[in-house]
């Protein structure tokens, strides 16, 4: 009966009120599909203000356009990378149940201070009532502006906790010791990126009007709202939920392993520092379960040094200086997994340069053209909306008509592997940037061929052109997110999963930064050959914007032969070296 018991519990893992968690009752797509529910809400209350930000800033803040969009940018950027610090707290310290309730309490905080100082005229600057430009509109003075970066900074460090906690929480729901579990994961990944899209929509089109037309007031208070409400929804899924007990920070023991190997590099012509080979069986060593000094045996699949990266192989000796630098083998190759998929996550940064256009350019040219459809004229602001719809579509179509179809080609459980989408993704991206460039100089011929070069009338020129990077884009960024994120989740360690799925969203802000970069360098280097730069100046129909796409697209090939080259080299972990 007992022996019954044991079976039916998940090993490292408990349920809501930290009691052992059993598979009979906990985890499985119904418990996943609760996160799935709360990542709509979550992502329309983040982006409802981030796609309209910098409007609120410059008209009723009275920031510069230009301080504005740094002030956009910055936000957006920190908080794709607070996304790593809420990775690993879920790993090291909080389980993702608690750190997401925690993050979603202080997201709601910084929402509610934006909405009452959106609602409250003495808590802003005094309405700008001149129309003429050489009258300067009254700044923000010190006050107002704590208050208003206090909010923005507690919503963004909530989004990190929330981003770096509730992918890894509805992914460890799934059972990968067995097939079918793997496979349902890798669907949750999928609708994961569904539900951030159907969030984008409702924030994009509805909260976006709300904002323009009714009151920012409205638009914050929607938000709040949203956040407010995923956390009843996220509680609801309480009693079926399993959460991963935290095993310490991972960062220490991949600190202690590189440490110990350099060491024992340093030291190795010393012929009493034994060093273990490759030969040496790991069983004479305990594999620690608790605290120092209270370490017990536990069996664990056989485990012996692999070849790759053999530097650190070293790490692991008979007699070590300190023992806080003493390694197992376990520790020695998971080290070796996080250094090895970290060359595939700088390849992806790249593409979320490419991306960061969508948000610049893209909206810009789109402003030149004619943005009627039949009688309804769309705002350029709402391009956005057709990736979100790409991506909504070609989500479902992905897991229920590519997937299953390559699986009966193959032959294989995953039927497209994790680098191969991700691989798929970044080929999207060139020749995303190819057609970009392509529509630019359409966009400028016509411009030149009806003499409104100068002019700021629209051209006539659909702006649906435009969609077509849009199109290409949107699916690149399905399948390099969802692959990225179940890459680095069913890849790395048990003890840094959430860590390493963060690392999705780290790469979307190094992706903005690095786009601001290029453009600067672009700019400095091109103003030496020219009078003129090719991105300056207030009319877009005097840029060389087609040169800079072609540049971009260059790039993206480079990347990716760069990428072919890892990806090549790289070897998925096999089940018997799984946690």
């Amino acid at each position: 009966m007992e022996e019954g018991q044991e079976l039916n519990k998940w090993e490292g893992y408990v349920n809501w009120r930290n009691k052992p968690a059993k598979r009979d009752q906990h985890g499985g797509m119904l418990a996943a599909s609760f996160v799935l529910v709360v990542e709509i809400l979550e992502n329309l209350a983040f982006l409802a203000n981030a796609s309209n930000l910098v409007l609120y800033l410059s008209k009723f803040m009275h920031y510069s356009p230009s301080s504005s969009a740094n002030i956009v940018t910055n936000f957006m950027g920190t908080a794709f990378l607070l996304a790593v610090l809420g990775g690993f707290l879920s790993d090291a310290f909080f389980t993702t149940y608690r750190l997401y309730l925690t993050s979603a309490a202080i997201e709601f905080m910084g929402l509610l201070i934006l909405t009452v100082q959106a609602h409250t005229p003495s808590l802003k600057p005094p309405i700008c009532a001149s129309a003429s430009t050489e009258i300067q509109c009254e700044k923000v003075n010190l006050q107002k502006a704590a208050m208003l970066f206090t909010g923005l900074y507690l919503v963004a460090l909530g989004v990190g906790g929330i981003k770096g906690s509730l992918p890894p929480h509805g992914a460890e729901q799934f059972d990968d010791t067995t097939p079918q579990g793997r496979k349902q994961r890798s669907s949750f990944f999928n609708y994961y990126v569904f539900s951030l899209s159907c969030g984008a929509l409702i924030a994009v089109t509805f909260v976006v009007w709300i904002e323009d037309n009714k009151g920012w007031q409205w638009g914050f208070g929607v938000a709040t709202a949203a956040i407010l409400a995923s956390i009843p929804v996220f509680l609801l899924g309480s009693p079926i939920y399993r959460t991963k007990i935290p095993a310490g920070s991972p960062i220490t023991t991949m600190f202690k392993v590189l440490i110990a190997a350099v060491y024992n590099n340093c030291k190795s012509k010393n012929p009493s520092n034994a060093v273990m080979g490759m030969e040496t069986s790991p069983s004479s060593y305990t594999t620690e379960t608790g605290e120092e000094g209270n370490a017990t045996k536990v069996k664990v699949p056989s485990q012996t040094l692999t070849e790759d990266l053999e530097f650190l192989n070293k790490a692991v000796t008979e007699q070590t200086v300190s023992p806080m630098l003493q390694c197992t083998v376990k520790q020695v190759e998971e080290v070796k997994v996080v250094l090895k998929i970290i060359p595939v996550f700088m390849c992806t940064i790249m593409l979320n340069c490419c991306l960061a256009q969508l948000s610049t350019f893209s909206i810009q040219q789109a402003a030149t053209m004619n943005t009627k459809i039949g009688s309804l004229k769309v705002p350029p602001a709402s391009l956005p909306v057709f990736p979100v719809i790409f991506m909504m579509l070609i989500a479902p179509t992905y897991n229920h008509v590519v997937i299953p179809f390559a699986r009966k080609v193959t032959k294989t459980e995953m039927g497209i592997t994790h680098l191969q989408r991700i691989g798929t993704g970044l080929i999207l991206s060139i020749i995303a940037m190819a057609v970009a460039a392509i529509v630019e100089m359409k966009r400028k011929k016509v411009a030149i061929e009806s003499g409104l070069l100068n002019s700021a009338e629209p051209l006539p020129i659909t702006f649906l052109w435009i969609a077509l990077q849009y199109l290409f884009l949107g699916s690149a960024d399905l399948f390099t997110l969802a692959g990225m994120m179940d890459f680095f989740f069913t890849e790395a360690p048990k003890s840094m999963r959430s860590l390493a799925t963060s690392l999705s969203w780290a790469s979307l802000s190094m992706g903005y930064y690095f786009s601001s970069v290029l453009i600067s360098m672009v700019n400095n280097i091109t103003s030496i050959f020219r009078h003129t730069p090719w991105l300056f100046g207030s009319n877009l129909n005097h840029y060389h914007l087609e040169r800079f796409y072609w540049l971009m697209c260059i790039l993206s090939s480079l990347n990716f032969f760069h990428y072919l080259f890892w990806a090549n080299r790289y070897k998925y972990r096999t089940e018997s070296t799984a946690d």
